[in-house]
This record gives structure tokens, C-alpha cells and sequence, in this order.
């Protein structure tokens, strides 16, 4: 394995190995099968499974077997080492030569309400749920918002009625586009994350002041099939899950810690908050 900066640098310099990396960066700290990867791209199994092993020799992506399939993740380890080469060595660890987008100036400030994006596709069902929980939970410190990659017309109806049901104000609540939120007289984020892996997939808006951003993935509750009941167990699943990662979000003590801690802890809550059957 050769770990230098410049086989790492070369290796990022193949246009679709980049793209491939960038997925994954997208996706931490997920790890996806290669064929998922591959679907996602357009990619031939042969052509993807050379990326994966390049990318992999670098020390830049790491794999892992489940049941009979390998799945690829970001080696978080590698890319910091990569980036510590390039800040120290060649920049001289200079904020005024070479930027960095977690330094603290992008860390949440004090005294002020945060802005949080939550953004799927259709903008239907998990990230109306989120903004909506967030905005409950969160009156104090946050305000929420949703947006969809590929916005549908409106809200699911079995989210509306869940949301009510719960106690949410669903009165201000509705599908939108993400351009909504990318006019120079739209809201700046401090966090945004992708609550399907559909949008998660797609290429990320370069959003202003750098927020910190995740992906916290979960299952579609509008794509579940079997009895009434079923379906409606599987969107009062999907409520619970975000209802636990929003309340250990909340939680964090955001105006404290670093950018780099923060984004740690922002990873961490889709991997380690419990399912709605494990929380107390």
C-alpha cells in the first residue's frame, strides 16, 4: 500500500475515481456495496471494482464483508492524513494560503438561533418529519427547514396526519425545491443533512459558510408495502428514529465544541442513537 500524498493525489486525479470518492465522502459513514455504487455512477462491475482497489491501495476508502458482499467507506484516518500533508507541508499550516472548511470561524456561534437544512428527494415524508421534530425540540436554539432534490407536489398524507397526531403544527409545512434555498436572500445554514441516500448520491450545492454537513440515511416509510397497520407502523418507525437523533443533536452542546468535533458528533448520531425499540 502507498500511502504518499502524491500516489493519493494522483489517484484523485482520475475524473471518475474522484467522483467515486466523492460518493462516498457524501455517504459517511455508510459503507455501500460495490454494486450500489456502481448503479449509482453508471458504472461496469469490472470498471468500479478497479476504482474501488485503487482507491483502496491509497489508503483513502477501506472495505469491509458482509455475508457475502464487500463494502466500501471512506478511511476518515487516511483522508485526515492526506489533508494534514497538504495543510502542513505544502501550505506551512497558512490560513491565509490554504483554507480549510472545518476551521473553527465555521463552527455555530453563541447567542443565536442555528439554521438547519434537511434534504431528500421528494421533500414528502423524512425530512418534513425532521424539520417539524427539530422545530419542536429545538424552538430554543434551531430552526429547521426541508427541501427536496426532486421535490414532489406535496407532503405524504400519512406524514400530515402522523405530524398532527403527535402534537406538530403542520400548518406551515410543504414540499419545496432546494433552488428555494439557493438565492442569495436565502437562509445560512450552520447544518444540512441528507435524510435519504438518494439525495445524499447527487452532487451537493455549494452551500455559503461551509455548514457542517451529514448524512443520516434511513428507510423510506412511503415505500413500505403489507396491511394498513404496516404501513403505518413503518412511518411511526421512521418518526421515532429521527425523533431519537434530533434529541441527541439538541443535545450537543453546538456553540462549544470545534467544527471538527462537531461534525465527529453530527456522524456519530446516525451510527450510535438508538432505535425507537431501544430508547428509554
Amino acid at each position: 500500500m502507498d500511502n504518499s500524498l502524491t500516489s493519493q493525489l494522483q489517484t484523485l486525479g482520475h475524473p471518475q475515481r474522484i467522483t467515486l470518492f466523492k460518493l462516498l465522502m457524501r455517504r459517511y459513514p455508510d459503507a455501500l456495496p460495490a454494486g450500489e455504487i456502481c448503479s449509482v455512477l453508471g458504472l461496469k462491475a469490472s470498471t468500479g471494482s478497479d476504482y474501488l482497489s485503487t482507491l483502496k491501495s491509497v489508503g483513502l476508502i477501506k472495505s469491509e464483508r458482509r455475508a457475502t458482499h464487500l463494502h466500501y467507506s471512506v478511511n476518515m484516518i487516511g483522508v485526515q492524513a492526506m489533508t494534514d500533508a497538504l495543510l502542513g507541508d505544502c501550505c506551512k499550516g497558512r490560513p491565509d494560503v490554504c483554507t480549510f472548511s472545518a476551521s473553527d470561524e465555521n463552527a455555530p456561534k453563541k447567542d443565536r438561533m442555528m439554521k438547519v437544512l434537511f434534504i431528500c428527494s421528494a421533500n414528502s415524508a423524512r425530512s418534513i418529519m425532521a424539520e417539524a421534530i427539530l422545530n419542536t425540540l429545538g424552538a430554543e436554539k434551531f430552526t429547521a427547514y426541508s427541501a427536496g432534490s426532486q421535490a414532489g407536489p406535496d407532503i405524504n398524507p400519512r406524514v400530515k396526519a402522523l405530524l398532527e397526531a403527535k402534537g406538530h403544527d403542520t400548518s406551515q409545512l410543504f414540499s419545496k425545491s432546494l433552488s428555494t434555498f439557493q438565492s442569495d436572500d436565502a437562509p445560512r445554514f450552520d447544518f444540512v443533512f441528507t435524510v435519504c441516500d438518494d439525495a445524499a448520491n447527487e452532487a451537493c450545492p455549494a452551500w455559503p459558510n461551509q455548514p457542517i454537513s451529514a448524512h443520516w440515511g434511513m428507510a423510506d416509510p412511503a415505500k413500505a408495502t403489507g396491511t394498513e397497520a404496516e404501513i403505518n407502523l413503518a412511518f411511526q418507525h421512521a418518526y421515532g428514529v429521527l425523533k431519537n437523533r434530533l434529541t441527541a443533536f439538541v443535545a450537543l452542546p453546538a456553540s462549544e465544541l470545534s467544527a471538527i468535533s462537531l461534525q465527529r458528533e453530527v456522524d456519530a448520531i446516525a451510527v450510535t442513537s438508538p432505535t425507537p425499540q431501544e430508547a428509554p
